[in-house]
C-alpha cells in the first residue's frame, strides 16, 4: 500500500503585493494575459513567487479542469516536496479543500477533487523518460532555470490538453540559460505568448525589512550571487570565484587564540579521494553554537600515490588528532570511491576509532560555491592560518573561461579542487540549516 502524509497545518495568510496578485490570477479570462501560454516569475529569493504560484496554479487547474492530469516538478524530489507540496497542502487545509497525498511509490501524486497532480524530479537527462506518455492539461515547473532542458521540452510536449498553461518560476542564472534565450527575449515571448513577471524582495510583503536586510547581506554587492539572488538579474559568472575572500584573505584567518574565545559546538570531517592527478584531501570543519561561525580547523592534502594502507593510516591519525580536541562524530567523503569508504569503515573499526563514515551529498558545485560565498560576505567563515591549501584553493578558485555563460569551475589538473570539494562536503549536509542563520 502507499505511503500516505498526516495532514500538514493549515496555512496562514498575509496579505499579497501587487504583483503577486498578478501572478495569482493572470489566467482568468477576463485578465488580458490569459491570452497567453506561458507564466514565468522570476527574479530575486524570497520575493513570495513561489506561495503566489502554487495559489495561483491551484485555482486555475480546480475551476477550469476537471478529471485532468498535470505535472508538478521540482529540481529534485525532494525539493519539490519542500518547496511546493507541503505549503500546498498547507494552502488546501486552509481552503477546506479536501486530497489524497500518494508520497511513494512510481506513481507520486497529489490528488484534488477529480484532478490528478504527478510529481517528478528534474535533476538529470533521463528524468524527462518519467513524462512519456502522459497527457496533461498543464505544468507547474519550480525552479526551472535548474531543470535539464531536455525536461522541459518534454513537459511542454505532455501539456495537450485544450486550454493548457505551464507555469514556471526560478531565480536568474546565466544570461544566455536556455529559459531566457527560449521565452524571455522580447521577440520570444511574443512568438511563444509568454507572460513574464519580474519579482524583488519588496513583492513578499510578509518579509521584513530586517529580513531582508539579512538576506540581502548574505552576498557581497557586485557579487554574481547579489546580482542574481538579490537584483534578480541573468547574468553571467566569470573571474575568481571568491572575490572576496582573495581580495581581503587576512580577515578570515584565525589562530589559536581565537579558539580560546570561541567554543567550537563540533566538527565534521570531509574527504576527497585523489586519482591520477589530484589530491587525497581531507578538510575538518568546525560550528560554534547556533552555527553563527564555520571554521576550517585542520587539514590534509597528499597528492602523491598512496596504497589504500597508506591513505587509511593517514586518514585515522587525521580522526584522532581532530577527535582529541573537539568533538568529531561523521565523516562524508567522495561516494564515487566506494571500495575506498569500505577501507576506511573497517580501518577504524579494527583500531577502535568510533566515527561514522558516509557518503557526501555531491549536490551541484554551484549550490555549495554560492554557500560559502554567502558565509564569507556575512564575516561568519574563518579558517585556521595552518591550513594553507585551503587557503589557497579558495583565493585562486576561478571560471572556466571556455565554457563561459555555463557557470563551471575550472578543473585543469592544475586547480586545487580537492581542498575545495573535501571542505564542501564537510558542511554540505547542513549547509541549508546554516545558509540563512543572522550574523
Amino acid at each position: 500500500m502507499p505511503k500516505r502524509q498526516k495532514k500538514p497545518a493549515k496555512f496562514k495568510f498575509l496579505p499579497f503585493s501587487r504583483q503577486q496578485k498578478k501572478l495569482m490570477n493572470w489566467w482568468r479570462p477576463v485578465v488580458t494575459a490569459s491570452e497567453n501560454d506561458f507564466v514565468i516569475a522570476d527574479g530575486a529569493i524570497r520575493s513570495g513567487k513561489t506561495i503566489a504560484m502554487i495559489i495561483g496554479f491551484l485555482v486555475w487547474s480546480q475551476e477550469m479542469f476537471q478529471g485532468q492530469s498535470f505535472i508538478l516538478a521540482g529540481k529534485t524530489m525532494g525539493a519539490l516536496k519542500k518547496n511546493v507540496i507541503r505549503p500546498m497542502m498547507q494552502i488546501l487545509e486552509a481552503w477546506g479543500w479536501g486530497y489524497e497525498y500518494i508520497r511513494s511509490g512510481t506513481d507520486a501524486r497529489l490528488e484534488v477533487g477529480s484532478n490528478t497532480y504527478y510529481l517528478y524530479g528534474a535533476n538529470t537527462e533521463a528524468s524527462q523518460d518519467a513524462l512519456q506518455g502522459l497527457t496533461a492539461a498543464g505544468a507547474y515547473l519550480d525552479e526551472a532555470a535548474l531543470f535539464p532542458q531536455s525536461f522541459i521540452d518534454q513537459a511542454i510536449g505532455r501539456c495537450s490538453v485544450d486550454g493548457w498553461k505551464v507555469w514556471m518560476n526560478c531565480n536568474p542564472e546565466g544570461p544566455h540559460h536556455y529559459i531566457r534565450e527560449e521565452f524571455l527575449l522580447p521577440e520570444k515571448q511574443k512568438e511563444k505568448r509568454v507572460y513574464h513577471l519580474h519579482f524583488m524582495m519588496t513583492d513578499n510583503l510578509s518579509l521584513s525589512k530586517e529580513r531582508r536586510e539579512a538576506y540581502e547581506r548574505s552576498w557581497s554587492h557586485g557579487s554574481v550571487f547579489y546580482k542574481r539572488f538579490v537584483l534578480g538579474l541573468w547574468v553571467a559568472a566569470d573571474g575568481l570565484i571568491y572575490q572576496q575572500f582573495a581580495d581581503h584573505t587576512k580577515d578570515y584567518l584565525i589562530t589559536d587564540k581565537w579558539l580560546e574565545e570561541n567554543e567550537i559546538m563540533y566538527a565534521t570531517i570531509g574527504v576527497d579521494f585523489g586519482g591520477t592527478k589530484s589530491a587525497h584531501s581531507f578538510t575538518l570543519t568546525g560550528f560554534t553554537r547556533g552555527y553563527k561561525q564555520v571554521i576550517v580547523l585542520d587539514e590534509y592534502y597528499c597528492k602523491k600515490r598512496l596504497n589504500p594502507k597508506q591513505l587509511q593510516d593517514d586518514f585515522i591519525d587525521f580522526v584522532k588528532r581532530a577527535q582529541m580536541k573537539y568533538k568529531v562524530y561523521e565523516a562524508y567523503c567522495d561516494s564515487a570511491e566506494q571500495t575506498l569508504i569500505s577501507g576506511l569503515e573497517m580501518a577504524c573499526a579494527q583500531v577502535h576509532v568510533g566515527i561514522d563514515i558516509k557518503n557526501a551529498i555531491k549536490g551541484p558545485i554551484n549550490d555549495r560555491i554560492a554557500f560559502y560565498n554567502s558565509l564569507i560576505a556575512q564575516h561568519r567563515w574563518k579558517i585556521m592560518e595552518h591550513c594553507t591549501h585551503v587557503i589557497d584553493a579558495f583565493e585562486q578558485a576561478v571560471y572556466d573561461e571556455k565554457k563561459k555563460n555555463m557557470d563551471v569551475r575550472l578543473d585543469d589538473g592544475l586547480m586545487n579542487v580537492d581542498s575545495l570539494d573535501s571542505t564542501e562536503y564537510s558542511t554540505e549536509s547542513i549547509q541549508d540549516e546554516i545558509l540563512y542563520i543572522a550574523a
